[in-house]
């Protein structure tokens, strides 16, 4: 898969400046001057902060990283629904266009806590809810591989912008593949983590008036970067509990692939590179089974997901049908997501990782029609676009972590795949992802 830059990574650049060769001022200016220079047709990254960006890097200039800074002077972005002290928070709507917040969210603060300096913010729809990234505050995102597509939702500028080389890093937040999207269309890793291993606090809707709320069920915080190493760094810098590795090399892996599903035909553009993927592996040494009686009902899961999602994006309000969820019915989602939750963990009794697409197709031109109403070709078949979230609620709906790993392009338009592992494996997930890239890098 072709790659948009050679622009070194968040480990490297922090490298660089703890030897001596960069300091944190010429980063910040390096990443400034490629977001002028790049981000005019892409419109990535929306919210700037340069002028504070630049302070704080004169301010680290004479000081040498702490033990606990291993991204000091590395400049990077956050999605913009995670609140930055001083800077607005909008959620897509131009109602919001002016609500500065006071504090910084949890993610922020650990970042900058490490030592990142953050330039900014990179767009979103609408309330976070599409899986495209175009507001009335702030417009659409382009695919940096082709403009005239979407970049993914709801954090398409925060893949956009790393893809671009941009910037090194990203944090974004995922309910309904809202960073594994993006990382698959956009060609670099995006991890959604087990949920609640990241804070959700300050990443808080403006109609909510700056008060801290409840996290909602399903959605949670995680990195995006263009190598497994930054990413898991980034995870381990913001995690709100310790995360243990069990490393294990590919060829003594047991890998499931869910490349079917009942509810969502996968499209040749992505079928095709996830296949060779997959005998890639093989070749490695793994084992690779296609089927197996420990896959839950994944008709049911579906059935049980989309309700449960519309519920936590509404927080009980009337939906798009204007149907209103009784507390009853939101009970008996909980208790279909715990029986869920006890199937994937026998399954991964028996397997390592479940390999699977992360959307049945890749990157498709931008549409103006909602989420509920937009089609879509699948194999020339004109198909429900909602119905690809399918591939979304596999991890989803049960709260396991979830790599997408770049895997090849179809068309010129990149195509990744999500290894999926039990709970709390998030740092296996993601070394797992960067053992398919080696391989397939040759």
């Amino acid at each position: 898969m072709k790659n948009l830059t050679d622009e070194p990574g968040a480990i490297a650049t922090a490298s660089a400046i703890a030897s001596g060769q960069l300091s944190p001022l010429e980063a910040v200016d390096a990443a400034i001057a490629r977001i002028e220079a790049l981000d005019g047709p892409i419109n990535a990254v929306v919210v700037r902060d340069f002028d504070r960006a630049r302070d704080t890097a004169r301010s680290l200039d004479s000081k040498r990283p702490a033990s606990d800074q291993p991204l000091f002077g590395v400049p990077m972005t956050v999605k913009e629904s995670f609140n930055v002290a001083g800077l607005p928070t909008t959620f897509g709507h131009l109602q919001f266009k002016d609500n500065i917040t006071q504090t910084d969210s949890r993610v922020v603060e650990l970042l900058k806590r490490s030592g990142a300096i953050v330039l900014g913010k990179t767009n979103v729809p609408p309330d976070l809810a599409d899986l495209q990234s175009n507001n009335p505050v702030y417009g659409r995102t382009n695919n940096p591989h082709d403009l005239s597509r979407v970049a993914g939702g709801s954090s398409g500028g925060s893949a956009a912008a790393v893809a671009s080389g941009m910037v090194a890093a990203e944090y974004g937040s995922d309910i309904g593949s809202s960073i594994r999207n993006p990382a698959h269309f956009n060609g670099v890793f995006g991890h959604k983590t087990t949920f609640g291993l990241v804070s959700k606090r300050g990443h808080t809707h403006p109609m909510a008036g700056g008060l801290d709320v409840h996290d909602t069920p399903l959605s949670v915080a995680g990195p995006f970067a263009r190598n497994a190493e930054d990413l898991s760094l980034l995870l381990e810098v913001t995690a709100e509990r310790p995360l243990t590795r069990s490393p294990k090399a590919l060829k003594d892996m047991r890998f499931l692939a869910i490349v079917e599903h009942p509810v969502s035909e996968v499209d040749a553009s992505v079928s095709g590179p996830i296949e060779a993927a997959l005998s890639a592996i093989e070749s490695a040494g793994a084992q690779v089974d296609r089927n197996s009686n420990l896959i839950p009902d994944l008709a049911q899961q579906h059935a049980d997901y989309m309700p449960l999602m519309r519920a936590a994006m509404t927080r009980g309000q009337p939906g798009p049908d204007g149907q209103v969820i009784s507390l009853a019915d939101y009970f008996l989602l909980l208790d279909a997501q715990a029986r869920n939750r006890y199937a994937w963990a026998d399954l991964f009794g028996h397997y390592d990782f479940v390999l699977a697409p992360p959307l049945p197709f890749v990157a498709y031109p931008h549409d103006s029609a909602s989420i509920f109403e937009r089609r879509i070709a699948i194999n020339g078949k004109d198909s429900p676009f909602i119905d690809a979230l399918a591939w979304a609620g596999l991890a989803t709906f049960p709260n396991l972590p979830s790599t997408v790993v770049p895997v090849g392009e179809s068309g010129g338009l990149p195509c990744g795949m999500q290894v999926i592992g039990s709970e709390w494996s998030d740092l296996d997930c993601i070394d797992v992802a960067g053992q398919i890239a080696q391989i397939l890098s040759g």
